[in-house]
């Protein structure tokens, strides 16, 4: 297959013309208005309101503002000048011009600002969105052991558990986590993130008409660079980010999954299962949401099963989204009080991860002392779990950390080094579980 074929598939029309950048591909700058995907006079608008914005402005300015290449503005600024809507006031540049606005312009800015009040990148259009997404998942890099492994490598699991894990992300399949608390689901979920491969094209915001959703967000989407020799020869409509990793928990409600429009901005901004399309989307802490867990199935069902969502916009209209991501699902609740069986059918793999066994909570303990500089002296691990043997308390993977961050609390507090001996891990233990220790000599064998 050649490479115009492969990255300007003639089955799907609406993807951007993409073009090859390093080991990858990239959209590319838009040739004329026709390739823009959205109607002119959008982008026209967005001109005027941005325009409205400044006291006076340069082409090249608004070329950055709204992420088109110069000669394109300066057609729209042309036609806005010949529509008496900007006034040229003088030269910028040997190609460019210092435009400012008019009284008619600054009256038809207005009005258009009741309608949306965005100002910024050019939007793409959502068949373009939608393409875009399904053509990057499509060729994402497998995900093989080797990445796995790698992702992994700080946690401590049964071969079993890491097998079912990297089944789970290399199919992009979902994955449903749940055991007691403390026992590393969390971790594993954000961990299991890291597997994936390669970066990812988004937009900054898709246009529908004159309506707008924000798709970029700077908190949960990480921008990597691109060199300017690079940038020039792409269409700056579009963002490369890492493949996003989005966490949510108990915050969580129904109004979480549905466009949230702001009347004062008069724009969109997508759902957080939209702004992971592409990564991995971690529900964490499932069932103690405030809503209850079957809302919250019900709303998945059709995503899970078709990777479509439909979205609704305050006037109503219905608009079909791609659900092309990861979704890992973590519960330290029954999962028969928080699904049922038609939910769980559709989930891709199960994974239960309960208590460590003795080897592996040494381990965990080992590895954490290790990163902070700390030795283990003889026999400390077999006084500890001699402790859980006593008062019959089950181990888990979250304490050998936890332990040692309060023996590190104690050390600085006394302006000593991190010491783990007797002493400062009876302290600890008093400080995280509240008891006092039996002396040592007191102390029945480990089990």
């Amino acid at each position: 297959m050649s490479v115009d074929a492969e990255t300007n598939p003639s089955d799907m029309p609406h993807l951007p013309r993409m073009i090859p950048l390093g080991d990858a591909f990239a959209p590319k700058v838009l040739a004329d208005m026709h390739d823009a995907g959205v109607s002119p006079s959008v982008l026209s608008d967005l001109a005027l309101k941005a325009a409205y914005t400044v006291p006076q402005f340069t082409t090249e300015w608004a070329a950055r503002r709204l992420c088109l290449p110069l000669a394109l503005v300066s057609e729209l600024l042309e036609q806005q000048r010949a529509d008496h809507l900007l006034e040229v006031i003088g030269t910028s540049g040997p190609f460019g011009y210092r435009y400012a606005i008019l009284a008619r312009g600054r009256e038809r800015a207005g009005r258009l600002l009741e309608v949306s009040g965005y100002v910024g990148p050019a939007p793409v259009s959502l068949e373009s969105y939608t393409a875009m997404i399904e053509w990057q998942v499509a060729r994402a890099p497998a995900v093989g052991p080797r990445h796995v492994a790698d992702a992994l490598a700080d946690l401590v699991l049964p071969e079993e558990s890491r097998l079912r894990a990297g089944l789970a992300i290399s199919s992009g399949r979902s994955l449903f986590l749940h055991g007691p608390p403390g026992n590393g689901k969390t971790s594993l979920g954000r961990a299991l993130h890291n597997a994936l491969q390669a970066h990812l094209w988004i937009p900054h915001c898709i246009g529908i008409e004159s309506t707008i959703i924000r798709i970029f967000d700077a908190q949960v989407h990480h921008a990597v660079d691109v060199s300017p020799d690079q940038s020039r020869a792409i269409d700056q409509r579009w963002v490369r980010v890492r493949r996003p990793l989005i966490v949510a928990g108990g915050e969580l409600t129904l109004e979480s999954f549905d466009l949230a429009y702001s009347p004062s901005l008069r724009y969109y901004e997508a759902p957080l299962h939209v702004k992971a399309n592409g990564g991995t989307f971690l529900i964490d802490d499932f069932g103690r949401q405030r809503i209850e867990p079957h809302l919250l199935l019900n709303r998945w069902i059709i995503p899970m099963e078709h990777q479509f969502d439909y979205l609704t916009l305050h006037t109503g209209q219905k608009i079909q989204v791609p659900f092309l991501l990861s979704l890992i699902i973590a519960t330290n609740l029954d999962p028969a009080d928080v699904t049922d069986a038609a939910f769980l059918r559709r989930m891709g793999y199960r994974l239960r991860l309960g208590p460590p066994s003795p080897e592996r909570y040494a381990e965990i303990f080992r590895r954490h002392a290790g990163r902070l500089g700390a030795e283990v002296p003889p026999g400390l691990l077999d006084r500890l779990l001699a402790l859980y043997h006593r008062d019959r308390r089950e181990l888990r993977s979250c304490e050998p950390r936890d332990l040692i961050d309060r023996v590190r609390d104690i050390c600085r507090y006394r302006e000593l080094p991190l010491q783990l001996n007797e002493e400062t891990l009876d302290l600890a233990w008093t400080g995280y579980f509240g008891e006092n220790p039996t002396p040592a000599s007191e102390l029945p064998g480990p089990p």
